[in-house]
């Protein structure tokens, strides 16, 4: 029998006058944890993209991330060196310089000679997988799901055994915005695979906002497409939906110890928008109680 995920939450219903306080951040800095930070639809080389950068930045002199996912859409227009510099190497030099490894996944912008390039350490594949501690994160390219893939993909899957298993792509297969919504027929080829497999967490891009899904057969679902682009206004009503943010751009922070996973959502003026801790052993998959709001200024503000 697959594991279900119960997900104590720590939430925000956010109002016009603030959010939960940066100083607020949920994440316990266990020993031998996994750290990471999650980025999608970021390659604008634009001010909002700086601006989400610094903030990341912040965030990582006070929860030290090691690495970053990135949901697709890595570099909106060209592909020339000067915009790998400009919507990538320049806006998060401070994090690469500090050793952040950036982790990258093709969304319907990007080229697959992207692959190609190392500080993406997608080692010239379209999809790959990498271990950090007991986690398995498997980068898949959704914009084109084809046989061979799906196969590699089966096989990763029952090859990572137990414990946590992270896909993470571009297409979102829940998603509650105007703009694209719910990737149907992606969502019937990976699925199956994923319930199958006992995944516990799944990132996507593509909507250009931040959600997150009640848990869906056991999984939980996270849109974060909103670190360089943004469509304001542009989530709608849908069942699925736990928590929806398309006011500013996000970006994630995320650790994992043991069977406990823990979140923050951060927006580009340093507020946690949402947050809340993932169980991956419990009995049944609940929501909890919301809390309430802290307004008043963030020191991670850029």
């Amino acid at each position: 029998m697959r594991r279900t995920i119960s997900v104590a939450l720590v939430l925000a219903a956010l109002s016009v006058t603030g959010a939960l306080r940066a100083q607020d951040l949920t994440l316990p800095l266990k020993s031998g944890s996994v750290r990471f930070a999650v980025i999608g639809d970021m390659g604008t080389g634009e001010q909002p993209q700086y601006d989400v950068a610094r903030t990341m930045a912040k965030a990582h002199e006070k929860f030290p991330f090691d690495f970053v996912i990135m949901l697709g859409d890595n570099l909106y227009g060209g592909k020339s060196p000067k915009d790998f510099e400009k919507k990538f190497a320049i806006p998060y030099k401070s994090l690469l310089d500090s050793g952040v490894k950036f982790y990258a996944s093709l969304g319907n912008h990007d080229h697959s000679t992207e692959s190609y390039y190392k500080p993406f350490h997608m080692d010239g594949q379209r999809y790959y997988s990498f271990k950090v501690g007991d986690v398995h994160f498997f980068a898949l390219d959704s914009n084109y799901m084809d046989p061979d893939q799906v196969n590699w993909l089966t096989n990763e899957l029952k090859k990572a055994g137990t414990g946590w298993k992270i896909p993470f792509f571009h297409h979102p297969l829940y998603s509650s915005a105007h703009a694209h919504g719910s990737s149907i027929e992606l969502r019937k080829v990976l699925e199956p695979l994923f319930v199958e497999n006992a995944v516990q967490t799944v990132f996507s891009g593509h909507d250009h906002v931040y959600e997150r899904m009640k848990p869906q057969k056991g999984i939980l679902y996270f849109v974060e497409g909103a670190s360089g682009e943004l469509r304001p206004g542009d989530l709608g009503p849908a069942d699925f939906e736990a928590k929806g943010f398309d006011r500013d751009r996000t970006f994630m922070v995320v650790e994992i110890a043991g069977d406990q996973m823990y979140f923050d959502t951060i927006s580009r003026t340093g507020d946690v928008v949402d947050s809340g801790t993932v169980s991956a052993t419990g009995p049944t998959t609940s929501l909890l109680h919301a809390a309430p709001t802290h307004p008043g200024p963030s020191p991670l503000a850029p």
